[in-house]
């Protein structure tokens, strides 16, 4: 029998926060690899009884191949459990070429991104009209170099939302480059670190002048999610420019505009 290995986002934590499908196969799997030292081990209990799991945080990257081709002999359904998406910082492709060498089939089941549940843990929004209509997901360079032209300073540059993983231990990094770029001190900032971690969850507000003494005074040290973005706190905003999408005066296929825009040339 050759199985077929799936490779699927787990979220942000919240094992509520796995898709339908996602907990579907972990229900049919006969193998689940799952990477412990990221994912809420209360997400493999949905592996049926006498299914094999094995955690990754241990393992090299060959040691991984090597165990999802060797389950994939004995199971019909394997499954690779991986933080968040798996398409962001998961060594997707690293793990799928061993599998298409071996003429294994695999397929991918999308995650929810920390990114989007750290927005979402903070009741914050990463797009604002008039405001950022650009989200940039990224991170510091450290032991992983950043490719030419994909420095955060260079990035920053854009004023846009910036998502920045795998950086809460290069805090001062961060705020360097957003300087070197031109965002002033009180620019703000916001860190989550494990969101929708049931029980867990640090929210974290600050500018850039202060959000890194914030940090230490949470002990937040690792699973974080930085955000910079202009738009952050806009809900407390005294006015917003409104979102042309639900305004009356715009006319789409499924309403027509109720309203006069503004500034609009009326005929005699």
């Amino acid at each position: 029998m050759t199985g077929k290995v799936w490779f699927v986002g787990a979220g942000p934590g919240d094992p509520e926060l796995l898709t339908v499908k996602g907990r579907r196969l972990l229900e049919e799997a006969g193998a689940i690899l799952y990477a412990g030292s990221l994912v809420d081990q209360a997400a493999t209990l949905f592996g049926p009884a006498g299914c094999v799991i094995r955690d990754s945080k241990d393992m090299t990257l060959e040691e991984m191949s090597a165990w999802l081709l060797e389950q994939s002999a004995r199971h019909a359904t394997v499954v690779r459990l991986q933080t968040g998406d798996p398409g962001l910082y998961g060594a997707l492709v690293e793990m799928t070429r061993p599998l298409t060498a071996a003429g294994i089939e695999w397929a991918v089941v999308p995650g929810v991104s920390s990114a989007f549940a750290a927005a979402a843990a903070a009741g914050e929004t990463l797009t604002l009209p008039e405001i950022t209509q650009t989200v940039i997901l990224t991170r510091v360079a450290g032991r992983t170099p950043m490719p030419p032209g994909e420095e955060l300073e260079a990035l920053a540059a854009h004023r846009a939302t910036l998502c920045i993983f795998l950086s809460i231990t290069l805090l001062h990094e961060v705020q360097r480059a957003l300087r070197a770029a031109g965002w002033p001190e009180d620019a703000p900032i916001l860190v989550v670190q494990k969101a929708s971690w049931p029980g867990e969850e640090k929210i974290v507000r600050g500018t850039l002048a202060d959000i890194k003494q914030r940090c230490q005074a949470g002990k937040i040290a690792s699973q974080a999610m930085i955000i910079a973005s202009p738009a952050l706190g806009a809900a407390d905003w005294p006015t917003l420019a409104r979102s042309r999408l639900y305004d009356p005066a715009f006319a789409h296929r499924f309403r027509k505009a109720t309203v006069a825009a503004p500034n609009s040339e009326t005929s005699a």
